[in-house]
């Protein structure tokens, strides 16, 4: 197996390539338009055709033109949310490439309808677990869901199960499911109520910021 991490400095943000190197199949998670002079020179020096393009969240509101521009990777996307040109997620879903597979975990949260993509001993989960790191998103759309997400789909898994996040968190890119089960700010040692309570508190801020924004342009 071929295993790379893409890590844009100046954003926080990481991408996923997963290969076989027997077939020479491969699997990108949450690549970025900007990234794409970088991944298709990667493909091309180790001599891999990319069959998947994994998306765990999207921010195509704000971001309009990087669903078209990662069609030029020419390989079928696939996402948590339907549009003309991209399939959807379903949860449980076997994906293939050579002879391995990546599995969909159906974890909404972050956005409405996020995704998470168990491959091996790792999950990766987007936006999941950094409720304030997203710097498109800083604040999870759905938080309730979140929460079911995160103690229900990925704190069940074995303890040892690598988790890899969509944004680095203090130059961090995984961690293990055990570590955020007992140590995750907002998850760990407390009720939903807590959660909730915890998230209403972080949220205030963004939301004081953005009242004053649009105070300044009215």
């Amino acid at each position: 197996m071929l295993f790379r991490i893409l890590h844009d400095e100046k954003s926080g943000d990481l991408s996923y390539l997963l290969a076989d190197a027997q077939s020479r199949e491969a699997v990108l998670v949450d690549p970025h338009s900007r990234d794409l002079p970088v991944v298709q020179a990667l493909l091309a020096d180790l001599r891999l055709r990319l069959r998947w393009v994994l998306r765990t969240h999207q921010h195509d509101d704000v971001q309009p033109m990087e669903f078209a521009l990662l069609s030029r990777l020419q390989a079928p996307v696939l996402q948590g949310e339907a549009r003309h040109g991209a399939n959807k997620g379903l949860h449980h879903q076997r994906l293939a490439f050579g002879r391995e597979s990546v599995t969909v975990l159906a974890t909404p949260g972050h956005t409405g309808n996020c995704l998470s993509f168990i491959w091996r001993d790792r999950v990766f989960v987007g936006g999941l677990l950094v409720a304030d790191a997203c710097p498109v998103q800083p604040i999870p759309a759905a938080p309730e869901a979140l929460w079911d997400s995160v103690t229900q789909r990925v704190f069940t898994l074995p303890d040892e199960t690598l988790l890899f996040s969509g944004h680095e968190r203090r130059a961090r890119a995984v961690s293990t499911v055990m570590e955020q089960r007992r140590w995750h700010p907002l998850f760990a040692g407390g009720s939903r109520d807590d959660y909730l309570a915890r998230l209403a508190a972080l949220s205030a801020p963004h939301a004081a910021n953005a009242q004053a924004l649009s105070e300044s342009h009215s």
